[in-house]
C-alpha cells in the first residue's frame, strides 16, 4: 500500500514537472511571440482602427521618421518598419491574415511551427518547404536589384532626361509580392542582357518610394513599364525573354534605321547635304536589323543617319563589291561629304556596345558641316577653359547655289589636309543666318555676292567672340589657301591675332520642323495615348475619360430634348403683327445695346469668384489648360464674407488677364486636401506635424494657393501678421463703400474683422511677382482628389 502511494506520489511530482516545463516554454514562447514584429504596434494604432486612422498614423511617422529629415541613426530602419507596418494593415487580406495568424514574417500568416506542420503534412504537394523562404523582406531582398533602384528625385532629374538618348525598362516590386519572386528568374536575365546593349534599368520599391510608384501610374505590383522620350507605356504581355524584348524593340521610333540595297544606297549616302549629318552602314547577315544597331541609332539620331544592308539578300552585291565588304564579319562604315569611298570603318566579329559608341562618337560631325542651330555651333566651336585648351573655328560663309559650288570644294578640300584637333571648319548660308553674316563682315561692300573666310574664337557663352576675317574674299586659289594657311601657324604662336570683338546672337534653327508638322504629330502621340489607356488602362485611370464622355452625351441629348419642346412651343404661337415684331425688335435693340454697354464697364472691385467644389475641381483644375492658373483663396465660414470682399480689392487690378480663374475653397470641408498640398511645401514654409493634437485647431484662413493645373505645381502666400501692418490698430482701412457697407449704411469696422482683412495685405505685390514668374513653385506628382 506503501509502495502503491509512493508510486502516485511519484507520478504526481513527474506531471507537475512536465506541467512547468510545458508553462515555461510558453512562457519563453510569448516573450518571443512578443518581440515579433507587430505593424499595430508599429504605427501605434489599435486592432479596431479604421483605414483614414491608419493612414493618418503612418503618414504622421513617415514624415517624422523620413532618413531625408530626420538625423537620428536609427531613422532608416525606423522608417522600414513603417512602411512595413502600413503595407500589411493597408491591406485587408493581409490585414487579415495577421490577425488571424499573428505573424508578419517571412511565412507571412503562418508561425513557424505551423510552417513546418504545413510541411510535415502536405509533403506530397508542389509547395514543398523552399516555397516560404523566398525573399519578403528588405534584408534577404535578391541585390542584384540594388544597383537599380530609383528615387523620385533621381528619376526626374536624370533618369527622365536620359530617355531622351535611351530608353529605359522599369520594374515596379513590393515586399510580400509572389508574382514579384515569380518573375525574378526572367527579369534577372533580360536585365543584364538588355543593359549590355545600352538599355537602361530601373527597379522601384513600392513600399519605400510610395511617391515615385504613384507619379508612374503603378496601382498594382509587380508592374513593368518603359520609358522613352519622357513617355511611359505600360508592359501587359506574359514576362517571358522574348516578349520583354519585343517590348522594349516597339518602344523605338520605326524609321531609325533604313533599308539600304543596290538600288538606293546611291540616294540615302547623298542626303549628307540635305540633312547636315554622316551617313552611317551597317553590314550584317541577320535578316532583321539587330536591337543593338537599333538603340545605337536612337541614341546618335541627332548627329548621324543610319542604314541597314543585309548581305545575305540578293540584290546587295554590287554594294558590297563597291566597298570591298567581307560578308562574314558586321561591318561598320560612316560616309561624310565623299560617297564614294567611306571616312572610317570598323570591322569585328562580335560587335560590343562599347566599341560602337567609341567609332560613333569620333565620327559625329562631318569635315566641314554647316552650322544650322546654336547646339551644334556650341559643340563645333566651345568655349575656350584656358591657353592649353583653344579651340578655334574657320568658318567659310557663302551663298547656295552653283555660283559658290567653287569657293566650298576648295575650302572642303584645304579642311580635308588640316585636321588638328584645335580646328574646326565650318561653313554658313548667308542667307539662312543673316545676322551672323552682318556681324561678322559689317556689311562691306567687296564681300557682297561672293564668300569670305572668318577665324573666331569663343570667349563666353554669352555670345561674345573674338575674330579675324582674311581680308580679301575666298574664291579657293591656291593664294587664298596659302593666305590661310600662313594664318593658321600664326596663331598657334600669337592669339592676339584675333583682334576684333563682337557678340554673336543665337543661330536659327534651320531643321526645325514647321508648327502644322509638330502639331500633327503631337495630336498622333495623343491619339497613341489614348488608345492604349483605352484598351490597358485600369478601371481608376478610365473614369476620368468615361465620366468625359458620358457628360457630353448627357449634354448633346439634353440640347437635343430641350430644343424640341422649344420649337413645339413655338410653334403653337400666333405669330404677332408686323407693327407689333417692329417695335419688339427696336426696343430689343436699344436694351441690349444697353446691356452690352453696361456689361463693358466693370463694376469697380467686382471679381468673379467661384467656390472650388469636387463637382467643377476637375475642369477649374486638373485639366485646366496650359498657361492657366487658378488663384484659390482659402477661408471658413465664420470669415468667408470679409474675405471675399478683401481679396477682390487685392486682385481687381489682375482680372483683365484672361489666363488667370479666382476661386475660393472651403477650410471646413476641404482641410485634408490642403494638408496634402501643403506638405510639398514644408522647405520653404513650414507646416507642423500634420496630425497632431492640434490638427483642428491650426489656421490656413487667408493663405491663397496659385494652382498650374497643367505643370502640376503651386505658389503659396502666407497671410501677414497683424503686427507687420503700418497702420494703426486702431484705425479702420479705407474700402470701397458698395462692398463694405452693412444695410443700414454703417461701415463694418470691428477689431476682429480689421485682423483677418489685414490677413490679405501685400496679396497685389504677391499677385505682381506671380505674373512675373519669380514666385517659388512647389511641385507635386499628381493632383489629389477633393473629397
Amino acid at each position: 500500500m506503501a509502495l502503491g502511494r509512493a508510486g502516485l506520489a511519484c507520478a504526481a511530482a513527474f506531471l507537475l514537472l512536465l506541467l512547468l516545463l510545458l508553462l515555461g516554454r510558453g512562457a519563453r514562447g510569448a516573450q518571443a511571440a512578443a518581440g515579433e514584429f507587430d505593424p499595430y504596434r508599429v504605427l501605434g494604432v489599435g486592432r479596431s482602427s479604421s483605414q483614414a486612422e491608419i493612414k493618418k498614423a503612418y503618414k504622421r511617422l513617415a514624415r517624422e521618421w523620413h532618413p531625408d529629415k530626420n538625423k537620428d541613426p536609427g531613422a532608416e530602419d525606423k522608417f522600414i518598419q513603417i512602411s512595413k507596418a502600413y503595407e500589411i494593415l493597408s491591406n485587408e487580406e493581409k490585414r487579415a491574415n495577421f490577425d488571424r495568424y499573428g505573424d508578419a514574417g517571412e511565412s507571412q500568416g503562418y508561425s513557424q511551427h505551423q510552417h513546418r506542420q504545413f510541411h510535415h503534412f502536405h509533403e506530397g504537394f508542389y509547395f514543398d518547404e523552399s516555397f516560404f523562404h523566398f525573399p519578403f523582406n528588405s534584408e534577404r531582398r535578391d541585390t542584384s536589384d540594388e544597383k537599380y533602384l530609383l528615387h523620385f528625385s533621381h528619376y526626374v532629374n536624370e533618369i527622365v532626361p536620359d530617355s531622351f538618348k535611351k530608353p529605359y525598362l522599369i520594374k515596379i516590386t513590393s515586399d510580400w509580392c509572389f508574382s514579384c519572386i515569380h518573375i525574378e528568374p526572367v527579369w534577372k536575365e533580360v536585365a543584364q542582357e538588355l543593359e549590355a546593349l545600352g538599355v537602361g534599368i530601373g527597379v522601384v520599391h513600392a513600399g519605400y518610394e510610395r511617391r515615385l510608384a504613384h507619379h508612374l501610374g503603378a496601382h498594382s505590383t509587380p508592374s513593368i513599364l518603359g520609358l522613352i522620350n519622357g513617355k511611359i507605356t505600360f508592359f501587359h504581355n506574359a514576362v517571358i525573354r522574348e516578349n520583354l524584348r519585343q517590348f522594349v524593340e516597339n518602344l523605338l521610333p520605326g524609321n531609325l534605321v533604313e533599308k539600304i540595297t543596290d538600288k538606293n544606297y546611291i540616294g540615302f549616302l547623298s542626303n549628307w547635304k540635305k540633312e547636315n549629318k554622316p551617313h552611317v552602314l551597317l553590314f550584317d547577315h541577320m535578316p532583321v536589323v539587330p536591337l543593338l544597331y537599333k538603340l545605337t541609332a536612337f541614341a546618335y539620331r541627332d548627329y548621324l543617319s543610319f542604314g541597314y544592308v543585309y548581305v545575305g539578300l540578293r540584290g546587295t552585291e554590287e554594294l558590297s563589291s563597291q566597298y570591298n565588304i567581307n560578308v562574314y564579319t558586321p561591318t561598320i562604315m560612316i560616309f561624310k561629304e565623299h560617297i564614294d569611298k567611306p571616312a572610317d570603318v570598323v570591322q569585328a566579329r562580335d560587335m560590343k556596345k562599347q566599341l560602337i559608341d567609341d567609332f560613333l562618337s569620333q565620327n559625329k560631325f562631318l569635315m566641314a558641316a554647316r552650322l544650322t542651330n546654336q547646339r551644334l555651333f556650341q559643340e563645333l566651336c566651345p568655349v575656350k577653359k584656358s591657353h592649353r585648351q583653344r579651340k578655334h573655328c574657320v568658318v567659310l560663309l557663302t551663298g547656295e547655289g552653283d555660283k559658290f559650288a567653287e569657293a566650298y570644294e576648295a575650302f572642303l578640300t584645304f579642311a580635308v589636309a588640316n585636321t588638328k584637333d584645335t580646328l574646326k571648319f565650318v561653313h554658313i548660308y548667308n542667307e539662312r543666318q543673316p545676322e551672323f553674316a552682318d556681324a561678322l563682315l559689317m556689311d562691306d561692300e567687296k564681300y557682297r555676292g561672293k564668300s569670305a573666310v572668318v577665324i573666331l574664337e569663343r570667349r563666353n557663352n554669352a555670345g561674345k567672340i573674338a575674330y579675324k576675317t582674311l581680308e580679301e574674299a575666298w574664291q579657293g586659289s591656291k593664294e587664298d589657301n596659302f593666305i590661310l594657311l600662313d594664318l593658321l601657324d600664326q596663331l598657334r604662336t600669337d592669339p592676339g591675332l584675333l583682334s576684333s570683338e563682337t557678340v554673336l546672337a543665337d543661330l536659327n534653327d534651320e531643321l526645325a520642323p514647321m508648327f502644322l508638322i509638330r502639331w500633327l504629330y503631337s495630336t498622333l502621340d495623343y491619339i497613341s495615348d489614348c488608345w492604349d489607356s483605352l484598351f490597358h488602362s485600369n478601371w481608376r485611370e478610365m473614369m476620368p475619360l468615361l465620366s468625359l464622355l458620358f457628360s457630353a452625351l448627357f449634354i448633346l441629348f439634353g440640347t437635343v430634348i430641350v430644343q424640341a419642346f422649344s420649337d413645339s412651343s413655338d410653334t403653337r404661337d400666333s405669330a404677332p403683327s408686323e407693327k407689333e415684331e417692329t417695335a419688339a425688335k427696336t426696343e430689343k435693340n436699344d436694351t441690349s445695346f444697353s446691356k452690352e454697354s453696361n456689361s463693358r464697364i466693370p463694376k469697380k472691385g467686382f471679381v468673379e469668384v467661384t467656390e472650388l467644389t469636387d463637382i467643377n475641381y476637375t475642369s477649374n483644375l486638373v485639366r485646366l489648360r496650359p498657361g492657366h492658373m487658378n488663384v484659390v483663396l482659402i477661408l471658413s465660414n465664420s470669415t468667408k464674407t470679409i474675405l471675399l470682399q478683401k481679396f477682390a480689392l487685392e486682385v481687381y487690378t489682375f482680372t483683365g488677364s484672361s489666363s488667370l480663374h479666382f476661386s475660393f475653397l472651403s477650410l471646413d470641408k476641404h482641410r485634408e486636401w490642403l494638408e496634402y498640398l501643403l506638405e510639398f511645401a514644408q522647405d520653404a514654409a513650414p507646416i507642423p506635424n500634420q496630425y497632431d493634437k492640434h490638427f483642428l485647431e491650426r489656421d490656413y484662413t487667408g493663405y491663397v494657393l496659385a494652382l498650374n493645373g497643367h505643370k502640376k505645381y503651386f505658389c503659396l502666400f502666407k497671410p501677414h501678421r497683424s503686427g507687420d501692418e503700418g497702420g494703426s490698430p486702431g484705425s479702420c482701412e479705407d474700402y470701397d463703400s458698395s462692398l463694405h457697407t452693412e444695410a443700414k449704411g454703417k461701415p463694418s469696422c470691428s477689431p476682429g474683422s480689421r485682423s483677418i482683412k489685414n490677413k490679405l495685405h501685400k496679396l497685389s505685390f504677391w499677385m505682381e511677382r506671380l505674373l512675373e514668374g519669380s514666385l517659388q513653385r512647389f511641385y507635386i506628382p499628381s493632383w489629389p482628389a477633393l473629397d
